[in-house]
């Protein structure tokens, strides 16, 4: 079975654990405050907004802050591919797409990919800053970041975790507890149709939700930067870009996170958004990929980051 496979399976797995929970009452939680009755892991982001509307320190929220950071700090944004919903019901969106529109897709993104490989390989010993004339330009904070600058900003304001209201986690395992109670009990009220309305705009009609809005990941991206586990790795002495000379970029059209392994500076993400997801595993025909334990520069299977440094340093 495919990666790909098995983390939807895990995904689908967890969120339906907690939703039988939830409807029947268990005290599992939901991914905002998971556990078992009152020992539960807040999520990171509504335990900051949670002490900044109270104006209270909060030892529980604290030492869900801490274990969320460590975790992070260990496998970056694992919690994206693996734990995540919302990635599932993209998958339901795409399902129900055309044939035709998922086609284009595809291919407008292996197209891009292969432009870009292409011209670095056309490149090889000849323009030394292709690189910094053509790359994506990549600030440190990204359009997420100002969300969840938003976020804590609001929350200040109104005394109120503003964005717990519209969080599509949250509005997931609402929207759960909301249609069971209306088909077991027939309660049918206002929330009942806004709150799958919302989790449809965020989700069906905001395009790449995870990389472009969500402030959780935003804050994930501020700990991951300093992540150098279970990273992936390109072995240099078996890609068919280094080898053959020939373009691929597998890995970069594979990517959900929007990350270009084979030419980070191309790419709309860095590995600080790795969610170690391994599709870029999967998806390399030459099996050059690989996911150690530890994140290593030096022998033959050097890291593609240590020779593609960010764009300020490619210019420089």
């Amino acid at each position: 079975m495919k990666t790909k496979n098995i983390r939807l399976v895990v995904v689908a797995v967890i969120f339906l654990v907690l939703s039988a929970g939830l409807i029947g009452y268990v005290g599992l939680g939901t991914l905002s405050g998971f556990g078992w009755q009152q020992i539960a892991a807040l999520c990171p982001l509504g335990a900051f907004t949670t002490m900044i509307a109270t104006k209270t320190f909060i030892p529980r929220a604290v030492v869900s802050i801490v274990i969320m950071g460590i975790l992070v700090f260990l496998v970056g944004r694992a919690f994206c591919a693996w734990i995540c919903p919302v990635p599932l019901l993209q998958k339901v969106k795409e399902f129900f797409s055309s044939a035709k529109s998922r086609k284009t897709k595809a291919k407008k993104k292996s197209d891009e990919a292969l432009e870009i490989a292409s011209f670095e390989l056309g490149c090889k010993g000849g323009c030394e800053n292709c690189a910094s004339k053509c790359a994506t330009s990549r600030a440190k904070f990204d359009s997420r970041h100002y969300v969840l600058g938003g976020a804590l900003l609001s929350t200040a304001i109104f005394g109120f975790p503003v964005f717990c209201l519209v969080c599509p986690v949250g509005l997931t395992f609402a929207t759960v507890l909301l249609v069971w109670r209306l088909f077991a009990f027939g309660d049918m009220t206002i929330a009942a149709v806004l709150v799958p309305l919302m989790l449809i705009v965020e989700v069906f009609v905001l395009r790449k939700w995870c990389t472009r809005f969500c402030p959780l990941a935003a804050l994930m991206n501020l700990v991951g930067r300093f992540s150098k586990t279970a990273l992936p790795v390109i072995n240099e002495t078996k890609c068919l870009e280094t080898v053959n000379g020939t373009p691929c970029s597998r890995c970069a059209v594979a990517c959900d996170a929007d990350i270009n392994l084979r030419h980070p500076v191309y790419g709309e993400r860095t590995l600080a958004d790795c969610t170690r997801c391994r599709q870029c595993v999967d998806a390399c025909p030459a099996h050059a990929i690989s996911m150690p334990l530890v994140y290593k520069k030096n022998g033959a299977g050097e890291m593609v980051a240590e020779i593609s440094e960010p764009i300020d340093k490619a210019g420089a």
